[in-house]
């Protein structure tokens, strides 16, 4: 018997920190491959920060919609289905007030983040759910509705936290399929209503320009080749979007900053800036990395493991 089995040893303890990893399938290892908490943390922070100016300035149609008669209300299939009832000033402006303040509470990640933030997500749904149901829906909110309702299921987190969890793995997954969605869908949407290649062919930014064109978009609307162009360029970038969730390193960062780009010419030239949309861009970046830049009584945070070696 050796000594490490006799009973007076002592048996080895597992440092505190990052669970083991568990074998998994490449499958698996994509959907939860450990990441810092750390980065949730600051994620929460930007969703959560967001959520009044959204509610506020960009999808403030439903304190608008609430002061309409109630027949025009043509609730979306999701209201259909929730049997959501037509919106009154009352209901929409209580809304507001517990969901801005439920994200506020859910952005600490430390009182009851996963309540506060379900509360949130709840609530900016059937925010969003009745702004869409007057005629207009935007597809650039995807996203932001997926990460309301994947972030609380990471628990506790602190942009201090290095430790990394699956859950953080699986909610920032999450958020970035959603991100991959929203563009790979608007490929689809455009080859399903407009045809291919008939939409890439056609005059669909021609006419967006000469509707809400910027002075520099208008002077564009004399090239319809370049236009042209531009369209088959946008096709082609959202339907090869998917290559996001596969990418690692430079070539993801740049993949991002390409499509940063995407959307500041987008707002340069009609003032369509999908800001919903593209600040979960985010989750695809070592946000982490912003802890070092902050104070150290800011961090509050737990430091990630040293090797058990050391």
């Amino acid at each position: 018997m050796t000594a490490a089995a006799t009973p007076e040893a002592p048996r080895p303890v597992r440092p505190a920190g990052d669970a083991p990893e568990p074998a998994r399938t490449a499958w698996g290892r994509w959907w939860f491959g450990p990441v810092p908490r750390a980065r949730v943390a600051w994620l929460r922070i930007l969703g959560y920060v967001f959520l009044p100016f959204d509610m506020l300035l960009l999808t403030g149609s439903s304190l608008a919609h609430a002061r309409l008669p109630a027949d025009l209300y043509q609730p979306v299939l999701l209201g259909r289905l929730l049997h959501l009832p037509a919106p009154t000033p009352q209901a929409m402006y209580t809304l507001l007030v517990v969901t801005v303040a439920a994200g506020l509470v859910a952005a600490t990640g430390r009182v009851l983040p996963r309540a506060s933030g379900y509360l949130a997500a709840c609530g900016y749904l059937w925010w969003v759910t009745i702004s869409m149901s007057y005629g207009k829906v935007d597809h650039d909110h995807l996203a932001l509705v997926v990460a309301l309702f994947a972030l609380p299921s990471a628990g506790r987190a602190r942009v201090g936290d290095a430790r990394r969890c699956e859950a953080s793995a699986w909610s920032v997954r999450s958020i970035q399929v959603g991100v991959v969605a929203a563009y790979f869908f608007s490929a689809w949407a455009k080859v399903r209503i407009g045809g291919f290649p008939a939409w890439p062919n056609g005059s669909t930014v021609q006419w967006a320009l000469s509707r809400r064109g910027t002075p520099l978009g208008r002077a564009l609307i004399g090239y319809p080749v370049l236009l042209k162009a531009g369209q088959w360029f946008m096709f082609t970038a959202e339907a090869l979007s998917p290559a996001l969730l596969f990418l690692r390193g430079r070539p993801l960062y740049a993949l991002v900053l390409f499509f940063v780009g995407f959307h500041a010419v987008t707002y340069a030239l009609m003032t369509i800036h999908f800001l919903p949309h593209a600040i979960w861009l985010a989750a695809f970046l070592p946000l982490e990395r912003l802890t070092g830049l902050l104070p150290e009584r800011l961090r509050g945070g737990t430091a990630a493991p040293r090797d058990a070696a050391a």
